[in-house]
Formats: C-alpha cells, structure tokens, sequence
C-alpha cells in the first residue's frame, strides 16, 4: 500500500494537473498532458529509442543467456567458477562499470578502435556519435543482462529430470541437438516465460547507463522513456506532465507483460 499502491495512485492523479515542483498549488487540467504528449517530439523520440533499445537487447540477453547456461551445464570442470564470473556484472555498480565501458569505447585510445585500425577498419565514436551511442548502449545493456538469464537458465535447467534425457535417446534422440528440442527447450517454458518478460521490463526501464555515459545525447539519440520522465521531472520540475508519461509508461509494462503471457503461456509445459 504504502509503497508502491499509493505512489501509482498519486502519479496517476498528478497527471491530470499542471504541478509543479515546488508550487503551492495545483490546476485539474483533465486530458491536456496527454494531448500534448501526442505531439511532443522529445517523448516520441525517446519512446522510439526504448523500443529500439529492448528489440536488440532483450532477445540477445536472452539467446546469450541461454547459451552460457547451457555451456556451463554441459562442463564438469569450473563449473562454479564460470557461473560466478559471468554474474559479476550483475552484481557490480553500473555506474562504475559505465567508465570502463567508457574507456573502451572511446574513439582514439579505446581498446575496440585499436582493435578494429589493425584489422584495417576505422572506429566510429561510439557514444559520442547520434548513429551509434544507442547501439553502443545496447551492448552495454546485453552485457549486464546475460549474467542475471544465465543464472535462471541454470535453475531451470536443474529441475529438469535426467531421465527425460534417458528416455528421449531410447526413443532415438541421439545427438545433443535433438535432446535440446526434445525436452530441454519444452521443459524450459516456465523458466522461459518468466526470463522473457523480466527482460522486457528491465531493458524498458534502462537509465543508469544513459544517464552516466551519454546523458541522453548526442542530438537526443541516447534519450530513452525513463530519462525523459526524469528530465521532465526532476530538471524542469513539470510533475504533472513528468507523471503523465509515466502513467503511459506504467501501461506500456502491464500492456507489455499481459501479450508476453498472452501469447508464450500457450506454448509453456508446466509439468
């Protein structure tokens, strides 16, 4: 109630007024935050960016994820070792692994550019570039993502019975390849289902790297959904309009998450 039932209710209702942060006082001012969304430029690109941003990283942490889960499964030795290694990023501030990605994709003494000029190719500045600050963003958001699928992978792959295993090679499944689709992937479904849509909420609500490594920029090409509402918000102090875009941004998620259950729960296997 007090912490997330509350809050919700407020925002929804701040949205339909004019506040501003530090005023006194408020106006009803009905539907005319969101009419103003419908043209606000800054908002559509920034929703544009989101959507752009979640289609490359959440599928790509999720197929990586899978992959290095399935990798360490398969490994007798180091097992423990790989697992923890590849949740570092998980576990690690954001904020200061954003300068070591910093470093790295700097455009003249960045390790990724020195690498591509002894392969003939000349680098571009990554996050200082309005064609390539959000894809360079993008791989930061993949690498961060993996680790956390990867460990949820893990478990789901644990629970599997291994005489599945069994049964399916009698039933002539003999290479590895088979025994993925036969009942690695179809007793995956829950872990799949939930690793998906908690994937889709996280890459939607990406800001700490945003704001760390490109503040938005260059040319709003950076400038994501939770930024804007953030800018709005909290730099110009229009709450009223900074709450409307986050009850937009509130029915993207519940919109985004009751399709995800919609159309994936059909095809989980739950036991």
């Amino acid at each position: 109630m007090l912490f997330i039932l509350v809050p919700i209710i407020a925002v929804v209702v701040l949205g339909f007024t004019d506040f501003q942060l530090g005023d006194k006082g408020l106006r009803f001012v009905a539907f005319e935050n969101y009419a103003h969304l419908l043209k606000d430029r800054g908002f559509q690109k920034s929703l544009w960016n989101t959507a752009t941003y979640t289609a490359i990283v959440a599928p790509a942490s999720i197929v990586l994820g899978l992959g290095v889960a399935l990798l360490i499964e398969s490994e007798g030795i180091g097992r423990s070792f790989f697992r923890t290694a590849y949740f570092l990023p998980v576990a690690s501030l954001i904020v200061a692994m954003a300068t070591v990605w910093q470093y790295l994709f700097h455009p003249t003494i960045g390790p990724i550019n020195a690498l591509l000029a002894e392969m003939g190719v000349r680098g571009p500045n990554w996050l200082g570039s309005s064609a390539t600050a959000l894809y360079s963003l993008s791989i930061i958001g993949v690498w961060q993502s993996v680790g956390f699928n990867m460990v949820l992978f893990l478990a789901g792959l644990t629970a599997i019975p291994r005489e599945l295993y069994a049964a399916a090679e009698v039933d002539g499944a003999k290479s590895s390849f088979d025994r993925f689709w036969l009942v690695t992937w179809p007793m995956l479904g829950p872990t799949t289902l939930f690793v998906t849509t908690i994937s889709i909420i996280n890459a939607v609500k990406v800001f700490d790297t945003v704001k760390a490594l490109t503040d938005g920029g260059p040319n709003h090409a950076s400038e994501v959904l939770l930024f804007t509402i953030y800018q709005e918000g909290f730099v110009y102090l229009r709450v009223g309009y900074a709450s409307a875009m986050t009850t937009v941004f509130l029915a993207i998620l519940v919109v985004l998450t009751f399709l995800q259950y919609r159309v994936q729960d059909r095809q989980v296997h739950y036991t």
